[in-house]
């Protein structure tokens, strides 16, 4: 942690504490960001029973993700699991009574005019330009860049390194992949998937995977459902 960024004008350190809702790997760029941002990470909750009482990254797994609901009102935590669905369906497991942190790294940069939801992450390096408008419980991972104009829904990811060009629209749930880029005012549909490194030059439907470059659908809503 960095002590000098961890103090205020008196020279005292100034702490937060948090809990982290998963142990896997995007967990640890969650307490990676948190620290960076002079939270204590009290304890980790997650449901494979295999790391309870034991230490991730120095912080002790407690117990399943349900006991964490007997924190509620008294902690701020954020949902670590990059799967969306996934994501989704652990937030709307728990009452309304718990505080979700937003975690916006300091060496991000975001746009004072950009407006970002609670419970969403903004790693290292990534970049949200004017009048974006980012969802709840979001993903904008390490390097990705969402530029003038955008409106992502809640529980969207962004993975690392995809560009999302001017005036886009990115539906609930959906996945841009790593690397990925998409051009201006285009509307990628809610839960859908855009391939690693594709290109999407037009309109992505509900429920599509698409990849390659230009991009284009290899399954549909259709097939997802099945």
């Amino acid at each position: 942690m960095d002590t000098q960024r961890c103090q205020n004008s008196e020279g005292l350190r100034v702490i937060r504490s948090l809990i982290v809702l998963g142990a896997g790997g995007h967990a640890k760029v969650v307490v990676s960001t948190a620290r960076a941002l002079c939270y204590h990470v009290e304890a980790i909750y997650d449901d494979d029973s295999a790391r309870w009482g034991t230490l991730f990254m120095g912080i002790p797994v407690r117990g399943s993700l349900s006991q964490a609901e007997q924190l509620l009102g008294t902690v701020v935590a954020i949902v670590a699991i990059g799967d969306n669905a996934t994501r989704k369906r652990v937030v709307e497991g728990f009452s309304q009574g718990m505080r979700w942190a937003t975690l916006i790294h300091p060496r991000s940069w975001v746009d004072s005019t950009a407006e970002i939801g609670e419970g969403t992450l903004v790693c290292a390096g990534a970049i949200i330009q004017p009048e974006t408008r980012i969802g709840r419980h979001c993903i904008i991972n390490t390097a990705a860049s969402v530029d003038h104009d955008c409106f992502l829904a809640d529980f969207v990811h962004v993975a690392p390194g995809a560009r999302v060009a001017g005036g886009v629209t990115v539906g609930e749930g959906a996945l841009l992949g790593v690397g990925c880029s998409i051009l201006p005012s285009c509307q990628i549909g809610a839960w859908s998937i855009v391939g690693a490194g594709a290109v999407v030059t037009r309109d992505v439907p509900s429920g599509a995977v698409v990849a390659g470059v230009p991009a284009k659908i290899v399954r549909s809503s259709e097939e997802n459902a099945s």
